[in-house]
């Protein structure tokens, strides 16, 4: 995609920012632009909502897959031993159906990547756009439910006593004009939380200390840099192939003895061995179009650059960042970026683009000079114009961890960390879940490691003993307690700005997670203003929490999001809804030593007796009368037979 394809996606907004500034009033406002905030606001639309303002702080849509640049879409999980995605549902597999069809248009394949650190693959402008069309049918373009405003943030957080009321907005570009919404609830989905931490509301950003929460990885004492210290950013690069000497210039401050890597640089592997496999290189880590391997016409091969090289750390910052910090505010340099205004952002974020750079050029430069077809060299690549920015590199990092909510569940490492390798069922399964999710406790370095001894020199991203990415973790649910805040009504939390702790988030980041987390939001929301409740009512309400879990299962004019994470069924299989659901209520049992559900396995008279057993007193004359033949049968049986809004929420369910 190139730049006359975001001229004309981005034009029409600029002109909609223009003329909304001033008063605006509605009953759901989202903050934030990210995929997280695309998926509340069209599971918003479909519920019927009537009124809801998106306001993004730029003009792309779609966080990750398109703004941070991240096209390898992660999911990883371990099955048998093998890397396998995650079963995927909700917005999100409508999202991933989007972008192989795209792909499939465009390169003839639906998963043109052949990367190695995931199954499928999108490009950022192309991301970007899918998006757009995902939300058109609720803009201006079709039911008008969602207004769309971009090129703002938040400044001020309205409150009526402890109650979120609206936010206050100022133009990112530095226009005086303020723009007021006024809302009946709000949802923060911005990077950093900004609008959680504007309103007041309890949050933590930085390491947490075992005494808070008994998580075992977690530090004893803080040293001087650890409340800093969180999972690195990124800023991603995304290259193209071309058939002149692209090298970039070398970067201000470029050293290096920084970007020394032990990784392979180039393997020429097709990847048929799937994810994660021995092709690893830089190269193949996260190629997003293999034009090689799959016979496409020269120029069409695209990479993406983010590799641990890359990371940026967020503590232990160097010198003369720690200077232009104390120079905009005495303490800066010393306070976690949520905290940080936009502006002081800026200058963390300038210093992460010059650290990919600084990467870009090595590989360019350094690495062994290998031109000619099989396989190229970086020297043939150069850095894509699809961004629309001067330095053709995307809008935003890559952001790993933010703020984290406090909530009236916090999720800890405890309730989510494995006993061995191969993924189980978590420790502590919530009865409110809703979604499900599996990824292993994944940290990139949070850490630097100077290598002259001082801040002023070249450094090293490094790992520490408990914050690494070899944590292995069971499968899980989210707790719709974990999305509202334990002082503040009229506000939710999506995205990264959730009930978790640093450890957790760490596992809990990635592109599904995320547009899940934003429509299971956007579900609570339309019910809370549906009948007129507080989020925090919600979550203390059984007969509506089992409500919204049920459509949540169901979907609605769209694809249904896997509550209890079995591996095996998807959406659109008949016993979808009825298995999430029995299982959820502990009625069902799910097998302890597996994660499939297996709908077509056989039930015994026994099995079936002992399931009815733990079925209301109320259902269990009608089941007797049941002889389902299999798994798939009985959970529908169940369903058809237990008034599952009546169960009672007891905020633990044992497989």
């Amino acid at each position: 995609m190139k730049l006359t394809f975001l001229t004309a996606l981005l034009l029409a907004p600029l002109a909609v920012l223009e003329a909304d500034a001033g008063d605006i009033a509605t009953d759901l406002l989202i903050v934030g632009g990210n995929e997280s905030a695309c998926a509340a606001a069209v599971q918003a639309a479909r519920l019927g909502v009537k009124r809801i303002v998106l306001v993004n702080d730029i003009e792309w849509l779609g966080g990750q897959f398109s703004a941070e640049s991240v096209g390898p879409l992660d999911e990883r999980t371990i099955v048998g031993g093998k890397s396998v995605n995650f079963p995927r549902s909700g917005l999100f597999l409508e999202m991933v159906e989007r972008i192989r069809a795209h792909n499939q248009r465009t390169y003839g394949v639906p998963a043109p990547g052949n990367c190695w650190s995931g199954t499928d693959t999108i490009e950022p402008a192309a991301a970007a756009r899918l998006f757009e069309e995902m939300l058109a049918p609720y803009t201006d373009k079709g039911s008008k439910q969602v207004q769309l405003l971009r090129g703002w943030q938040p400044t001020k957080v309205l409150l009526e006593g402890k109650r979120v009321s609206g936010v206050t907005f100022e133009r990112t570009n530095g226009g005086q004009e303020p723009l007021t919404v006024s809302a009946r609830l709000t949802m923060d989905s911005s990077d950093w939380g900004d609008v959680i931490r504007l309103s007041g509301a309890k949050y933590s950003a930085g390491a947490d200390l075992k005494s808070r929460f008994s998580e075992p990885s977690a530090p004893e004492l803080f040293d001087d840099v650890a409340p800093q210290e969180m999972n690195s950013i990124t800023w991603a690069i995304t290259l193209r192939e071309t058939e002149r000497d692209a090298t970039i210039p070398r970067p201000p401050g470029y050293d290096e003895r920084a970007f020394a890597t032990r990784d392979r640089v180039w393997v020429d592997s097709a990847m048929r061995e799937g994810i994660y496999g021995a092709g690893f290189s830089i190269y193949t880590q996260r190629r997003l179009v293999d034009r090689r391997h799959l016979g496409l016409k020269p120029g069409t091969e695209c990479l993406q650059l983010n590799t641990t090289v890359q990371d940026y750390p967020l503590c232990q910052l160097p010198q003369h960042i720690v200077n232009a910090l104390e120079a905009t505010e005495k303490g800066a340099s010393s306070k976690n970026i949520v905290d940080l205004t936009p502006a002081q952002r800026r200058i963390v974020f300038d210093d992460a683009k010059q650290r990919s750079l600084g990467f870009l050029h090595y590989l360019q430069t350094v690495t062994p000079d290998t031109r000619g077809d099989t396989p190229p060299n970086f020297r043939n690549f150069e850095l894509s114009d699809e961004f629309g920015t001067p330095d053709r590199l995307p809008p935003k990092p890559y952001v790993r961890e933010g703020l984290r909510l406090d909530a009236l569940y916090v999720l800890r490492e405890q309730d989510i960390r494995a006993v061995g390798k191969e993924s189980r069922w978590a420790t502590f399964m919530p009865d409110d879940a809703v979604f499900g999710f599996q990824f292993h406790i994944d940290f990139h370095p949070t850490r630097r490691k100077y290598l002259t001894g001082r801040n002023d020199g070249p450094w090293i991203p490094e790992h520490t003993k408990s914050r690494n990415w070899h944590t292995h973790t069971d499968r899980a649910m989210f707790p719709l307690r974990g999305l509202v805040p334990v002082e503040r009504d009229g506000l939710i939390g999506i995205s990264k700005n959730i009930g978790v702790t640093s450890i957790v988030q760490a596992a809990l980041r990635l592109h599904g997670q995320m547009m899940l987390c934003g429509q299971a939001g956007a579900t609570v929301a339309w019910l809370c203003l549906r009948d007129g409740i507080e989020p925090r009512a919600l979550a203390v309400d059984g007969r509506r929490v089992r409500d919204l879990q049920r459509i949540l299962t169901r979907g609605k004019n769209g694809l249904g999001v896997l509550l209890w994470p079995y591996h095996d069924l998807a959406p659109d299989h008949p016993a979808f809804e009825a298995a999430n659901l029995m299982t959820l209520a502990g009625i069902w049992r799910a097998d302890a030593e597996s994660v499939f559900f297996e709908p077509g396995k056989g039930v015994s008279p026994d099995e079936w007796h002992r399931v009815i057993e733990r079925a209301p007193a109320s259902a269990r004359e009608t089941l007797r009368t049941k002889t389902p033949s299999t798994r798939a049968e009985a959970v529908q049986t169940l369903l058809a037979g237990v008034e599952f809004e009546k169960l009672p929420l007891r905020h633990a369910v044992s497989p």
